[in-house]
């Protein structure tokens, strides 16, 4: 089959593979669409990725061709979203509920071979069925909305909250829907892209600008959830700085390994600001999987480009340069 394929560092091309084979508790999935993803630049870069080669690709959603002989609940032609965490189930974190800690966390196109290829394999309990109504290649966002359900899950948002949200690609964006849906008061949108940022405005922000600063005057005493979706090192350290009193700052977006950045410990205890992490999928990919049946997202909105599977080293490229909401390969 063919499939995208990290060679090596900073290598990526579009090669044949071998076909995958389900093992007694999996399913085979002819993909249908497949999203790119932070991850899959920070693969590119040598991070993440226990060993390469590796094929890429955890946003994806698909038909199953072939099961396991111990799989029950699935069968050949059903539609299905994928779940790519890997669990081992044994260790303190995954005993305790804390299964994206897993001391042996993996994924399926982290760790294992994945999505961006024209089959895929998955666990079959991973597998999520979809609803007459909702398109196959849409449901490659169900993945990334499940990170930003878990993302509020962390947040424990309260009514009325003021946020401020640093990035409008598609997580700031799905953040973006998520605030409205948790009953915000006021959701700003920050991003240096102003294609972007009109994409916010037209889904409802409150407010828009390139700089925090533009939106002082309307929030003199800062927001009382700061959300950084960009992993950005700048955007970062100035969000840290746009926290309320008794507020909170969430690491959303993933930065790179060696990003870093300075807080003031006696501003968290005086103002006991609470300064906390969402990291993957935990407990949240059903109910994304329903809140997106349920159309809180426009999946012609989020998804700005649909292209061939030849083309994913151009369209990892695009990805990089920041041009474009979501970008999905399409075997």
């Amino acid at each position: 089959m063919k499939a995208a394929l990290v060679e090596s560092v900073g290598k990526v091309a579009v090669t044949t593979v071998p076909d995958p084979t389900p093992g007694p508790r999996d399913v085979v999935v002819k993909v249908a669409a497949c999203g790119l993803c932070g991850t899959d630049l920070h693969i590119l870069q040598g991070e993440f990725a226990p060993s390469l080669p590796l094929v890429p690709g955890h946003e994806f959603a698909g038909e199953v061709v072939a099961a396991g002989g111990e799989v029950t609940g699935l069968a050949e032609g059903d539609r299905v979203a994928v779940d790519p965490s890997l669990y081992c189930y044994e260790c303190r974190y995954c005993r305790t509920g804390h299964n994206n800690l897993c001391e042996r966390w993996a994924a399926i196109g982290v760790s294992t071979a994945g999505g961006a290829a024209e089959y895929a394999v998955a666990p079959a309990a991973n597998c999520v069925k979809l609803p007459e109504h909702i398109r196959t290649q849409d449901a490659a966002l169900i993945e990334p909305l499940s990170c930003a359900v878990r993302g509020y899950d962390v947040l424990r948002s309260q009514l009325g909250s003021h946020v401020l949200i640093y990035g409008s690609g598609t997580m700031g964006l799905m953040m973006l829907e998520l605030a409205k849906r948790t009953g915000a008061a006021s959701v700003d949108v920050l991003d240096l892209n102003p294609e972007r940022l009109a994409t916010a405005g037209r889904l409802g922000c409150t407010a828009t600008a390139a700089v925090a600063d533009e939106l002082e005057r309307s929030r003199s005493g800062g927001w009382d959830l700061v959300v950084d979706a960009t992993g950005n090192a700048a955007a970062i350290q100035d969000g840290l700085g746009r926290v309320a009193k008794a507020g909170t700052f969430l690491q959303f977006g993933v930065a790179d390994y060696a990003t870093t950045a300075t807080i003031e410990p006696y501003r968290i205890y005086n103002q006991e600001i609470t300064i906390t992490g969402s990291m993957a999928v935990l407990h949240s990919y059903e109910r994304a999987a329903e809140l997106f049946a349920g159309g809180v997202l426009d999946p012609d909105v989020f998804i700005s480009d649909r292209l061939p599977l030849e083309s994913y080293p151009a369209a990892l490229e695009q990805f990089a340069a920041g041009e474009g909401r979501k970008i999905v390969v399409v075997p």
